[in-house]
């Protein structure tokens, strides 16, 4: 974290100064506004939290809830939303509170006594190094309580509005603002009170019920499993030997179940196999009773048993798998001609099994693509065009959930008798494991996207997917630094330039010409598009990384685009220049050109380009798609 730059600060600096509407925050929601979100689930949060680092924009979160959610449906969290988090500033420290995922033991019936259950294998969580990031559990509140302490701890210092629900909207493009959204008072004194406001843009994060998706005309299309699972939060006493790992239990005759364990020490969840429903009367087996599941439980574990002595929270539910047929409000027809003013995320666009730990998960990422792009529009540093690829981008995403999470959902409910071979679901977890640790992301080439011409120039970064993050030196402090780390969630893009061969110089080489093109060219988009008076990196973040040893690289030797000046008082920021040492190199650990390359990596950590270092047309080009020139 970069500190005292605009002067010194004693108290936390991560509670940056209020600013623009952050400023004596009304508590009244106003009758106009720029953006209103509806609900605090995980997408909602992290569109809030992303919003809240940008002060002049009018932002308010609602949430029909009376306060914040106490128990949460959703605990597992996947690397990738791990990551996120250290882009948000708190990754350590709800790691710490966490249960860490280390390894998966596969339990099925003993081939010489059926009726009870034997270890068959275990697995090692991501065997491959996917990501220096952990899996990890803990309750989807925690999940929430960070995102919001990070709205109120930035600029904006946005809280939500608890106790205010969504009614419906009406969308007139010809307006300055154009959602008409009516909201109802939930509680207190205002309990039933309707009013109408008025939003740019309306967020809607309002879980699977969604008014808002409702009111925007669209349904989720798919399909139930008819298959039942009963969820148990417990606590108790036993002598199952892997009570805190997390296990896949196949039982011959009663079923399965999915054990995890949760933060703490004590707590476990349980996901358990209640069998197929009867279309006729669905709603007995959804009534099951806490002791029935229990009672299930321990006839899957025979010959163990557990004594719970807590129930901390309990449900059933039904699989089912659907993708709404819209994200937006516009039609298919529309698409090109207008641009987007409502807008739905997480399970109001998506609902599929629990098993697989991606729901939580996949709508963080939901808001996470969504945020910055709003902030960008609003701002005016992009066309309203942008916000289009919201919708273009997430709903293959969510297809591509909807087909994984059909399969696992579906080996999960398979009897145990109808196995071949008894580690065909280990192999299948292990085999697939980059999809639920949320890393198969891959988008497509777009006004944000490029496309895969330059690709070897950095093949161990894939355009579209994320960046994957690794060690250099950073030569002010000469510390080993992981690059993607140093990523915040701040809107700006990340311009890593990979030097060629050549030791640091000031000119004469091609990473000092694309040095003093991107500092000085009035065809760079660094001076196109940066606002004048602020600090030369607000839009990009560009760090540079040698080939060179770091004894090798001296600062003076490096070029001014490389050193951003700060304001009020004009410092230089050495933090940015990086190098190999100690005998590890990124060039050959990320397969990157030794001619150079430079990455393009969008607010939301994904590569959006790869280029030579000499292609100044071609950057200019890309980010002419998708930036607006700013008054200098």
């Amino acid at each position: 974290m970069q500190m005292h730059h605009r002067g010194y600060v004693s108290n936390d600096p991560r509670i940056q100064p209020a600013a623009g509407y952050g400023i004596d925050r009304p508590n009244e929601i106003p009758d106009e506004m720029d953006v209103l979100i509806v609900g605090t689930g995980p997408a909602a949060v992290a569109v809030t939290a992303q919003l809240a680092k940008f002060p002049n924009l009018n932002v308010r979160a609602i949430e029909q809830r009376n306060g914040r959610l106490e128990v949460g449906q959703a605990d597992g969290i996947q690397a990738r939303s791990v990551e996120t988090f250290q882009a948000f500033g708190f990754a350590n420290e709800i790691i710490d509170e966490s249960y860490r995922n280390v390894e998966m033991a596969f339990w099925a019936p003993d081939p010489e006594d059926p009726s009870q259950i034997i270890r068959t294998s275990r697995a090692p969580d991501d065997a491959t190094g996917i990501s220096e990031f952990p899996h990890i559990y803990v309750n989807q509140a925690r999940v929430l309580d960070y995102f919001l302490r990070e709205a109120v701890r930035a600029p904006g210092r946005i809280v939500p509005d608890y106790g205010v629900e969504f009614v419906d909207l009406k969308i007139d493009r010809e307006h300055e603002y154009p959602v008409e959204a009516r909201i109802r008072y939930t509680a207190g004194e205002r309990e039933g009170e309707e009013r109408t406001v008025r939003a740019k843009y309306l967020v809607g994060g309002d879980g699977a019920r969604s008014q808002v998706r409702k009111s925007l005309g669209h349904k989720l299309h798919g399909d139930a499993s008819m298959h039942a699972w009963g969820v148990l939060d417990i606590m108790a006493n036993t002598d199952f030997p892997d009570y805190y790992l997390k296990c896949a239990i196949q039982s011959h005759e009663h079923g399965q179940i999915l054990l995890i364990p949760r933060e703490g020490g004590y707590l476990v969840r349980m996901y358990v196999d209640l069998g197929n429903l009867d279309e006729g009367d669905a709603g007995k087996i959804r009534s099951t009773s806490v002791k029935t599941m229990i009672d299930t439980v321990n006839k899957i574990i025979a010959p163990y048993s557990v004594d719970v002595r807590e129930v901390a929270w309990h449900s059933v539910y039904e699989v089912a798998h659907r993708v709404t047929d819209g994200f937006d409000d516009l039609e298919d027809e529309q698409r090109g001609e207008l641009s987007p003013r409502a807008f739905i995320m997480g399970d109001a666009c998506h609902t599929h099994s629990a098993k697989a730990g991606q729901g939580m998960n996949v709508s963080i990422q939901d808001g996470f693509n969504l945020g910055w792009k709003l902030a960008s529009v609003l701002e005016g540093r992009s066309p309203e065009s942008l916000l289009s690829t919201y919708s273009e981008e997430r709903r293959v995403v969510a297809k591509n959930l909807i087909d994984f999470d059909k399969e696992w959902s579906s080996l999960m409910a398979k009897p145990a008798d109808e196995w071949e071979d008894p580690e065909e679901l280990q192999r299948y977890y292990v085999s697939t494991f980059e999809f639920p640790a949320g890393f198969m992301t891959e988008y497509k080439e777009s006004m944000i996207t490029t496309g895969l011409e330059h690709q070897d120039l950095a093949k161990g970064f894939p355009v579209g997917k994320r960046f994957k993050s690794a060690e250099v030196i950073r030569r002010s402090d000469n510390r080993w630094r992981h690059l993607g780390h140093l990523h915040e969630a701040d809107g700006r893009w990340r311009v890593y330039v990979f030097a060629d061969a050549a030791a640091p110089a000031l000119e004469g080489s091609p990473t000092a010409d694309f040095a003093n093109w991107w500092a000085t060219s009035e065809d760079s988009p660094r001076v196109k598009y940066t606002p004048a008076g602020g600090d030369e990196d607000a839009l990009f973040d560009t760090k540079v990384i040698y080939q060179q040893d770091y004894t090798e690289v001296e600062p003076y030797a490096v070029p001014a685009a490389y050193k951003p000046v700060k304001v009020p008082f004009g410092l230089v920021d050495q933090n940015q220049i990086f190098a190999a040492g100690h005998g590890r190199d990124i060039h050959a650990e990320r397969e990157i050109s030794r001619d150079g390359a430079i990455v393009v990596v969008r607010p939301d950590m994904y590569v959006s380009g790869i280029f030579p270092l000499d292609a100044f047309d071609e950057i200019s080009e890309y980010f002419a798609q998708h930036l607006l020139p700013v008054a200098k």
